[in-house]
């Protein structure tokens, strides 16, 4: 098989789309959204590194084997070190208390928001400028994210909304500025935004050369993903009066998981004739209906995947379990598809 694409993207979405929900309904609810999306999100950060710093390529070892090896040897190297994260946010962070509490599962989350800022939007500066090994700059970066994000959680992460609540633990609510669920959101948002300024190529950064160095690179993407996304989630909560995780679930969440299938498992094929502004607009409409559309499509299936979940308040069930089955699951095994194994064997290397 060898398939042209976006044939090809889109046959490996969907094989990757089957096996996530075959996977997902091997475990009850609670298992799910608690231990398995935990662990499964502590894989993203060093897929990220790996997928993005290290250009699939690194350690040598693993990237430079042919398919199907390659792409095994850098998912086992990415859960081997996923694991090993898991076991000490859980003992550090987490405080040891099971199933993985509120404060430990959205510290984690963030991680992965934090990371594509320093990977993507910085390009893994400092540290990539800093150290000459490309191996040592992606662990540096990745130990940096991890201090970041703590600095972070500390600073604007408050669960004092639960007390009360039996899954509240005192010890861990860093007892920061904000409501937790609003910085999560607000999060979220913001990294919508990074992705709409991929789905550009960057557009129009590139048109100012002087802005295509680091960190000005960096600086400057930040401050629109952070204006940009901040307005949205303002508009979307403050003004039209929207519960912040309804938001999250049916804006952020979508139009990322969109951007994934559009971007990486059709690499960009879509719109090649188009240049920019009109690519990028085109882009931005068809994440969306793919990325809305599939979100749709988990929601239908979720009953006979898991079970009927509530949507809303106190629990968000339906939406924490949508968050978990596209970006927790299906997101990380669409980049190992995309980018570790390089869609083999939908589409073989030329």
């Amino acid at each position: 098989m060898n398939l042209k694409q976006p044939f090809a993207g889109i046959a490996a979405t969907a094989l990757v789309i089957i096996i996530s929900l075959l996977f997902i309904s091997l475990f009850s609810f609670d298992l799910f959204s608690g231990w398995v999306s935990f662990v499964l999100i502590c894989i993203i950060p060093m897929e990220i590194v790996m997928g993005v710093t290290w250009g699939a390529n690194l350690p040598a070892w693993a990237g430079g084997r042919a398919q199907p090896m390659k792409g095994i040897l850098l998912v086992l190297l990415d859960l081997v070190v996923g694991a090993v994260l898991a076991v000490v946010t859980f003992y550090t962070i987490g405080g040891a208390v099971g199933p993985p509490t509120p404060m430990l599962m959205m510290c984690t989350i963030v991680t992965v928001v934090v990371m594509f800022w320093m990977a993507i939007m910085f390009g893994g500066f400092p540290f990539t400028a800093l150290i000459k090994d490309p191996v040592v700059a992606g662990l540096a970066l990745f130990a940096g994210c991890y201090v970041v994000n703590y600095l972070l959680f500390r600073l604007l992460f408050s669960y004092e909304f639960m007390q009360g609540a039996p899954v509240y633990v005192a010890s861990l609510d860093p007892h920061g500025m904000f409501n937790a669920w609003y910085v999560l959101v607000f999060y979220m948002s913001a990294l919508g935004v990074m992705f709409v300024v991929i789905n550009f190529e960057l557009w129009p950064f590139t048109t100012m050369p002087e802005l295509m160095k680091q960190p000005i690179l960096g600086l400057v993407w930040t401050l629109v993903a952070l204006a940009i996304g901040g307005g949205a989630f303002y508009i979307a909560v403050y003004g039209m009066h929207m519960d912040p995780v309804a938001y999250f679930a049916s804006v952020p969440v979508p139009f990322i998981f969109g951007t994934i299938v559009v971007q990486n498992m059709m690499q960009g094929s879509l719109f090649g004739k188009y240049r920019q502004p009109v690519k990028g607009v085109l882009n931005v409409i068809t994440v969306i209906v793919v990325g809305e559309a599939l979100a749709w499509m988990f929601r239908a299936l979720a009953p006979a995947v898991t079970g009927t979940l509530a949507p809303g308040p106190p629990g968000y069930d339906a939406e924490r379990w949508l968050a978990s089955a596209l970006l927790g699951v299906t997101f990380p095994c669409l980049i190992f598809h995309a980018e570790f194994f390089k869609l083999w064997p939908v589409k073989r290397a030329d």
